[in-house]
């Protein structure tokens, strides 16, 4: 389903100009004034997960990337009423992670709810598709982690062996996370309502290993 138009979007996003990062120059720029730890968000959606992150944990250095203006726009409003001074937004596509951010630069990447693209045939397109999680691998930092969470169970069948394909380590995995109550997981409206509907939700946690090193945990 394609996201409805917002009105006036481009006047809207001018409105939040000092946490929207415009274009790769603006991106790179921001890095270079950072210190401390770097988590990213791939399709932040409505922005409800990596706003209420970044209060959590002010001091931390958060970015969300969305590929839909009319999308991020929301996200950037909602953090803009926040006063968040810890988070950016930018405009942009998975497929160029690598051009966005150097080696080993990152400490954590979050895909929550991706699109499944359902038919076969697009399986590539999926952001758990091996090529694309080559390219986090590179901008991860060695020891840092993708969380990846899922109310789709063939995509999250799909993704397990993919991130093994692509050389990730499993640190945690779980077929039903509201069953675990786990107290730091953050419920976005999308999740609340696939969960009211029955679907259970699914995560898994991977970690970017040093050579020769590995650890699995599978919750129950």
């Amino acid at each position: 389903m394609r996201p409805r138009k917002k009105k006036y979007c481009a006047e809207r996003m001018e409105h939040c100009s000092d946490i929207w990062l415009r274009d790769c120059a603006a991106l790179k720029a921001h890095l270079e004034q950072l210190s401390g730890p770097l988590e990213v968000e791939l399709g932040c959606g409505k922005g409800t997960f990596i706003c209420t992150m970044a209060q959590r944990r002010p001091e931390v250095n958060f970015i969300a990337i969305e590929k839909v203006p009319d999308v991020l726009v929301t996200a950037m409003e909602r953090a803009e009423e926040l006063g968040l001074s810890n988070l950016r937004f930018f405009c942009g596509d998975a497929k160029s992670m690598e051009e966005y951010f150097a080696p080993e630069s990152l400490d954590r990447l979050y895909i929550n709810f991706c699109d499944p693209w359902h038919k076969r045939k697009h399986f590539k397109r999926r952001l758990t598709y091996r090529d694309f999680l080559r390219k986090y691998k590179r901008v991860l930092k060695t020891g840092g982690e993708i969380q990846f969470k899922t109310d789709n169970e063939p995509l999250f069948r799909f993704s397990v062996p993919e991130f093994e394909a692509a050389g990730f380590v499993t640190r945690s995995r779980t077929d039903d996370l509201h069953a675990l109550g786990d107290p730091e997981n953050i419920v976005t409206e999308y999740e609340a309502n696939f969960s009211a509907k029955g679907f259970a939700i699914h995560r898994l946690i991977v970690g970017k290993p040093a050579e020769n090193k590995e650890h699995t945990e599978v919750e129950q």
